[in-house]
């Protein structure tokens, strides 16, 4: 493949781009219709986008040269090109599928949401819609009515791409977008960002608008970046935000400072059964932090393991509070048979168990939200295992057993209300991901944690 344009984001990044583009060395055309060359010959094996739309992404590439060059500029992602994970409603392209096959009742109508609409106010040029796991429920990325995507970490091997960003995710990777839009539920961004080898946040719950975004389980759902870089996510997330909120975008360096940090090291739950190579990778990070002059100290978090006992009851429920259960028992069989049964064990739930679930998380993330009191973050592997062979997944117990391991350490920040990111480790081999966590509704202070560790980190390769 000699004739591959290169990725044009992969040097400069989107500062870059943003600084070319005003000074007119570059077109938002040119760079869009390079990532369309990319896709074209990458992604009938990688298969990370369910549906592309490269018409209307060049006409809105050219519409953006127009402007920049008559002098309105709509901001540092005016003319960028990006994936959004097929969830959402999009002017001019099809319904969300959500990865099935299903019929799916009509809960979010035709037109785009609040977080769509801001992406079309910053300029965003809109490659095409992103695979996602069915129904958005399945960490390791696997996905039988629509497909799996290929993971670009290993191109001789189909390994899981985590879910259930994982077309996102694997976009990313691969170089066939600028960045790429994911949502997360219990660690649908961070889970694909670790095992794709980019950087992924979670922000907070309720930060974001999810109107407009097919609903996995309301009260957790939050939208998500993958991005080349805490640099580069760094700066969509604040103008976004800018959009969103209303308030002017000031690009300036980060206040966090490495010698000024401190970060907790969650001594239960978040160790358990972690890959030797990967847990020594996590401690040599750590005893790097440290010689910079970061401070770590231990921390027990024992609302973590609470996890396990609420989304295998809070999920299939709310699923089928979506989907109607005559609905959902009509088309199960056109379903990946994993997903169906996950499902369909919501129709054993009882409410008052799940409000009593519920009440225990209220109670859980208050008490959290106090524990970061004197932290920056926490700090954790993201997963406990490198990307498995999709392959492994084949077995039921032994499927169950990776997926558990994939959740283990993201889901927590989404019970407890945190946002949350992962950025890759510096390793050879598969690709594994460092987690930080941050109190509700820090997620720019996060990123500017995140900006430092990773300038910090890459002292390590």
């Amino acid at each position: 493949m000699n004739d591959l344009p290169l990725d044009p984001f992969s040097e400069s990044g989107l500062e870059g781009f943003a600084k070319n583009f005003r000074a007119g060395k570059v077109t938002s055309e040119a760079v869009t219709q390079a990532y369309i060359e990319r896709i074209k010959k990458l992604d009938p094996k990688l298969g990370a986008y369910e549906t592309v739309a490269f018409d209307d992404a060049l006409a809105t590439a050219r519409a953006m040269d127009i402007l920049i060059q008559s002098g309105t500029d709509l901001g540092p992602l005016m003319g960028v090109p990006i994936a959004i994970k097929d969830v959402f409603v999009i002017a001019k392209m099809p319904g969300p599928k959500v990865g099935t096959r299903m019929k799916m009742p009509d809960i979010l109508g035709s037109d785009e949401g609040t977080f769509i609409q801001a992406l079309r106010k910053a300029g965003c040029v809109f490659l095409g819609q992103a695979k996602a796991v069915e129904l958005c429920l399945g960490i390791t990325g696997h996905s039988a009515p629509l497909g799996t995507p290929w993971n670009p970490s290993d191109m001789e091997n189909h390994r899981a791409p985590g879910g259930s960003s994982s077309g996102s995710g694997v976009a990313m990777s691969a170089g066939l977008c600028a960045f790429a839009i994911g949502t997360d539920s219990g660690g649908s961004v961070r889970v694909p960002a670790a095992f794709n080898g980019v950087f992924g946040l979670k922000t907070t719950a309720g930060l974001w608008p999810v109107d407009g975004a097919f609903p996995l389980e309301p009260r957790v759902d939050s939208i998500g970046l993958l991005t080349r870089s805490a640099k580069d996510a760094l700066l969509a997330f604040n103008t976004i935000s800018s959009i969103l909120f209303g308030y002017t975008f000031k690009p300036g360096r980060s206040g966090a400072r490495l010698n000024r940090l401190c970060l907790g090291v969650p001594e239960n739950h978040f160790s358990d059964n972690v890959n030797p190579e990967i847990d020594l990778a996590f401690r040599r990070a750590n005893q790097h932090l440290a010689s910079e002059g970061c401070l770590l100290e231990s921390v027990t978090v024992p609302e973590a393991p609470e996890r396990a006992g609420y989304f295998p009851i809070s999920m299939p429920a709310a699923l089928l509070s979506v989907l109607g259960k005559d609905n959902f028992l009509a088309q199960k069989q056109l379903m990946d048979p994993v997903i169906a049964q996950r499902v369909e064990s919501g129709l054993e739930s009882r409410a008052y168990e799940f409000l009593a679930l519920e009440d225990k998380r209220t109670k859980s993330r208050e008490s959290v939200a106090e524990q970061f009191s004197g932290f920056d973050a926490w700090v954790s592997p993201t997963t406990t295992d490198f990307p498995p062979l999709v392959s492994d997944l084949d077995d039921p117990q032994q499927g169950l057993r990776l997926a558990l391991g994939m959740t283990q350490n993201t889901q927590p920040a989404n019970y407890l209300g945190l946002c949350a990111i992962s950025m890759p480790l510096p390793v050879e081999g598969l690709p594994i991901g460092y987690q930080l966590m941050g109190s509700p509704n820090s997620d720019q202070k996060l990123l500017e944690i995140a900006v430092e560790i990773e300038a910090s980190l890459k002292q390590l390769v």
